[in-house]
């Protein structure tokens, strides 16, 4: 009676709609969660809306204006320019406002970084509650490619991927499908150990015996039950691919130039730090804002679903 109770699936309906609202409770009762979870969509609403707020402050991050510059192309005045006009000053050499690079960086950033972060949740769990399931071949055969992958130096592959692909293939797109391989093992071999766990409970058994397809166990039975593991992975892997792709950037084999991009400013901030260091706080605050966020919000999410903690 006790296994049948520990061993019981997710329901679909109203059980899922309970433990959603439970998890919400929880999370709500987390004020740094939720201050995260506000920074979040402060950026992704940012992000949506960077067209509407460049038409709204007139500052165009494509645009030019030497005028803010002095003669060795540096931002005129204190603090790096920073004016009523350039909210966060402008960047050197070229004078486009900083304020409204920042603002379109964070569709870079962020649109990269959920792209990426999609794509290696889709290809890990496909791969890990697949062989965790079938095992035989299968499973072995994919095991040792990811053992492979992670023998890697993925920042090096990188690099170099993105530097001898032709530049007429979408710069965005390739660092999204570089950062995405890179990112699927270690959810694969996640999933695969959760799967592993799962498919000796009475209901998966029970299903089997009783003719269900291994399709049907894994949508019906196993990914429910995989379905927080899942949501806590992928909150706290996107903060290492907005990390990746602004390495990417810092190292100037990210997306092309002039488009926005927070890497690219910090990198490019680097050789004005001792000039006027203040170039590089606005980027570099985006930054670590937004990859904090996600961490906090990753971390109690995670606490939230833990049924060991559902009492605290």
């Amino acid at each position: 009676m006790t296994a049948n109770v520990v061993d019981r699936p997710v329901s679909a309906s109203a059980g899922q709609t309970t433990g959603f609202r439970a998890v919400v409770r929880r999370v709500r009762r987390d004020r740094w969660a939720v201050a995260a979870a506000v920074v979040i969509a402060v950026f992704v609403v940012v992000a949506i809306a960077a067209p509407l707020i460049a038409a709204v402050t007139g500052r165009d991050p494509y645009r030019y204006d030497v005028d803010a510059l002095n003669d060795f192309g540096a931002p005129r005045g204190a603090a790096g320019g920073v004016s009523g006009e350039h909210w966060f000053g402008v960047e050197p050499l070229t004078g486009r406002d900083l304020f409204a690079i920042v603002t379109y960086g964070a569709r870079t950033s962020l649109g990269i970084g959920l792209a990426a972060t999609a794509m290696s949740i889709v290809i890990g769990v496909l791969v890990g509650v697949t062989t965790g399931f079938l095992g035989g071949w299968y499973d072995r055969v994919l095991s040792r490619v990811v053992d492979v992958i992670f023998g890697f130096p993925s920042l090096v592959f990188m690099i170099a991927l993105t530097a001898v692909v032709p530049t007429s293939f979408p710069k965005p797109l390739l660092v999204v499908l570089v950062i995405g391989f890179f990112g699927w093992p270690s959810v694969a071999r996640v999933v695969r150990g959760q799967t592993l766990s799962l498919v000796s409970r009475n209901y998966v058994v029970a299903s089997t015996a009783m003719g269900a397809g291994r399709w049907h166990v894994i949508r019906k039975q196993l990914l429910p039950n995989l379905a927080a593991t899942i949501t806590v992975y992928a909150t706290i892997s996107i903060p290492s691919m907005i990390g990746a792709e602004a390495a990417l950037s810092f190292l100037a084999v990210g997306v092309n130039p002039p488009t926005p991009s927070w890497g690219r400013s910090i990198g490019d901030a680097i050789g004005w730090v001792q000039t006027d260091p203040m170039y590089l706080v606005f980027p570099g605050a985006a930054l670590f804002l937004i990859t904090l966020a996600f961490n906090v919000l990753g971390d109690a999410l995670r606490d939230a679903l833990d049924p060991r903690g559902a009492d605290r």
